[in-house]
């Protein structure tokens, strides 16, 4: 009989995964250990949360603000039409299918929107944080967390046929701050709405973060990637940017300074329900985008019209109003976090 200290023989589930040698027995007895926070739950986030779960992280806690919809199922892939037709949120939806897939892993379903005053709550107890988000705000605000508390995070975006994703390791390698110093300004940068995206490039770039994910809750810290990857299905190109001495070289104001303006709530959009009107007004941070600018990309998208002073977009059942001082008014909903989506889906963040 073996000894009673001996480890209890791991589950035939994952056989194939141990017999690959750098992970083996004690990288998963590690990983049946661990505790991930996916934040967002659509395309990457669903992808993430299905690997982590398969692979045997202990537990998983899943935020996304969003509910399910048709056009979600090309590239989101723990969803179905079931979910669509019943507006299910994708926290909640995607939990019933990972608790299917593997009943031994914990997975927490959290519907709420990412902010200053929940963040550092929701990284209690995680040792990994992913990036399953679909704006820059909720990136900085992540980093920020991630950095203050110590905590390793992988950072993942993609959008037409290209992706892109960096591992962070606060007080060893650069954080997203130290690759950009600035958020973006809203409607600088292009989103899945306004130019689409493809499945595929989804599953690329998921699979990389997972795989860094599952490097650093095995303990397997030395083959962490140093570098940003960049992936261009469409065009076949694949770019690594070495990030080695950046962190050295910069002048972070989160890890050289330790000034952590988005977790503070000094920055990011403001928002304020407007009185009996079923809107949300957004002041998102950094210039505006002129609107002319913003006019083009999103006349395709619903029916549009503008002056000198603002222009309307009406899609689906919301109408979004800019105003040149990037202000904008969200009518359809008097949710912030619902407004702040809409925003973030058609304009960008």
């Amino acid at each position: 009989m073996p000894p009673d200290d001996a480890p209890s023989p791991l589950p035939d589930r994952y056989a194939r995964q141990v017999r690959y040698r750098p992970l083996g027995e004690e990288g998963q007895r590690r990983l049946a250990r661990s505790r991930a926070l996916v934040c967002g739950c659509g395309a990457l986030g669903s992808m993430l949360a299905n690997s982590l779960v398969r692979a045997g992280v202990a537990a998983v806690r899943i935020v996304d603000r969003d509910f399910v919809e048709l056009s979600n199922l090309h590239r989101q892939v723990l969803f179905d039409e079931e979910d669509a037709a019943a507006g299910l949120p994708k926290a909640v939806a995607a939990a019933e299918k990972l608790r299917k897939i593997n009943s031994s892993v914990a997975v927490e379903p959290v519907v709420a929107d990412l902010t200053p005053a929940n963040i550092e709550d929701l990284c209690r107890d995680v040792d990994v944080l992913l990036d399953g988000t679909d704006n820059f705000e909720t990136r900085f605000l992540i980093n920020d967390a991630a950095v203050s508390l110590g905590l390793p995070w992988v950072y993942g975006g993609c959008v037409g046929a290209e992706g892109q994703t960096m591992t962070i390791l606060p007080g060893s390698t650069a954080c997203l701050r130290c690759l950009l110093p600035e958020c973006p300004p809203p409607g600088s940068t292009p989103t899945c709405d306004t130019v689409g995206v493809l499945g595929p490039i989804v599953g690329v770039i998921a699979s990389l973060e997972a795989v860094e994910a599952l490097k650093i809750l095995s303990g397997n810290l030395e083959a962490v990637s140093r570098c940003l990857t960049v992936v261009d299905l469409w065009q076949n190109r694949l770019a690594r940017i070495d990030l080695g001495r950046l962190r050295e070289s910069s002048a972070c104001p989160a890890c050289k300074r330790r000034e952590f303006s988005w977790l503070a709530g000094r920055e990011g959009s403001r928002a304020a329900v407007l009185c009996g009107r079923n809107a949300v007004q957004l002041t998102p941070p950094g210039p505006p985008v002129p609107l002319e600018d913003l006019a083009r990309r999103l006349a395709s998208l619903g029916r549009l019209t503008r002056n000198p002073f603002l222009l309307r977009l009406a899609v689906d059942r919301y109408e979004l109003c800019i105003f040149a001082d990037g202000r904008a008014i969200i009518t359809g909903t008097s949710d912030p976090a619902e407004a702040r989506t809409v925003y973030a889906k058609y304009v960008g963040s």
